[in-house]
């Protein structure tokens, strides 16, 4: 077999890969509808001695090195139609093998709802909805006059990735300030982006909204405490499409319970959902949602069809947009 989907979730191919994708995909590399899972590769490596290249999404299978050489032997690439790779990317790399991943397809609509959440937030929609909807009418219109709109304040972008990238630039059709936290961001990219780096706390400290991207990895896990949300200026909004563990939830609790003018929007948390009885179910300033920042629905589609692009592109020996490396994984979410 030259091409297999491999995902330990059956359903998950069907839902990320439409009809349309996999009839091109079967055309041009003899992929069959079957989802493999790990356990087949593992009792019956003889089925994937020719497989050249692996289609996949969330449910990918962790693998060492040894089980990769021993089952792939012939494997050249891995087209991983979901975001972060993290988690199984680095022993493929170790072997050679070349791995894709549709991080910038899955960014679009976390960009757009970021964007979103940031226009809301400036408008003070968030605390004063929740006083005009339980009948506070009047304390909602003087709340309403403490947010300053969408014209000339500063906003506060958390690393400046893929995703962070893609707020920035949907950023500019707005009269706002953007001040931008990523040691990794050159001076040549934040001056193309109209940004300007700051450190982390003067970002928490200056700005209406602060909207957090950073990569997932050990050296984000708890950088964002307890000081820089109690420095956040009157009536500011945090924002979380990254990562729970980056934040040290239990601070952020707190400085929310004695803030009631601060609100925090948190689409991610650690664990996934908040465990029962968590302050955050009970704070009338913490809204929360259930991880849907990312692509949902139809917008799955959209990772497959990067993938499908990108296998084409490496078959005809053009340039690919969407590798990931080893380097690339200590930045990357």
């Amino acid at each position: 077999m030259r091409a297999v989907f491999l995902c330990n979730e059956a359903d998950n191919p069907a839902r990320v890969y439409s009809v349309s994708v996999c009839e091109l995909l079967a055309e041009k590399a003899g992929l069959r509808d079957y989802v493999y899972s790990e356990k087949d590769v593992l009792q019956q490596p003889e089925l994937f001695a020719d497989t050249e290249y692996i289609f996949s999404t969330w449910g990918m299978p962790q693998l060492n090195e040894e089980q990769i050489r021993t089952c792939f032997p012939r494997l050249r690439c891995i087209f991983y139609a979901a975001g972060s790779v993290q988690y199984f990317a680095r022993p493929f790399l170790n072997c050679g093998i070349r791995v894709f991943s549709a991080w910038a397809a899955n960014a679009v609509p976390v960009a757009e709802y970021t964007l979103a959440q940031i226009i809301l937030a400036n408008k003070g929609f968030y605390a004063t909805a929740r006083l005009q909807s339980c009948g506070e009418v009047a304390a909602a219109d003087t709340l309403k006059h403490n947010y300053r709109g969408n014209y000339g304040d500063t906003v506060g972008i958390i690393g400046v990735g893929m995703i962070g990238t893609l707020v920035c630039e949907m950023l500019k059709n707005y009269n706002l300030k953007i001040k931008v936290f990523d040691p990794f961001l050159s001076e040549e990219k934040a001056e193309r982006l109209g940004v300007e780096k700051c450190s982390l706390e003067e970002l928490f400290s200056q700005c209406c909204v602060v909207s957090n991207h950073l990569a997932d990895n050990a050296q984000t896990k708890g950088m964002l405490n307890g000081s820089l949300f109690a420095s956040m200026r009157p009536y500011a909004v945090f924002l979380n499409t990254g990562r729970g563990a980056q934040v040290i939830e239990d601070d952020l609790a707190a400085v929310l319970q004695k803030r009631p003018d601060l609100t925090a929007v948190l689409d991610v948390t650690m664990p996934e959902p908040p465990v029962q009885g968590h302050p955050f179910y009970t704070l009338p300033n913490c809204i929360l949602t259930p991880h849907i920042a990312g692509s949902s629905g139809d917008e799955l589609y959209r990772m497959a069809e990067y993938m499908a692009d990108e296998f084409v592109r490496f078959e005809d020996g053009d340039k690919c947009r969407y590798e990931v490396t080893e380097e690339m994984l200590a930045t990357m979410a």
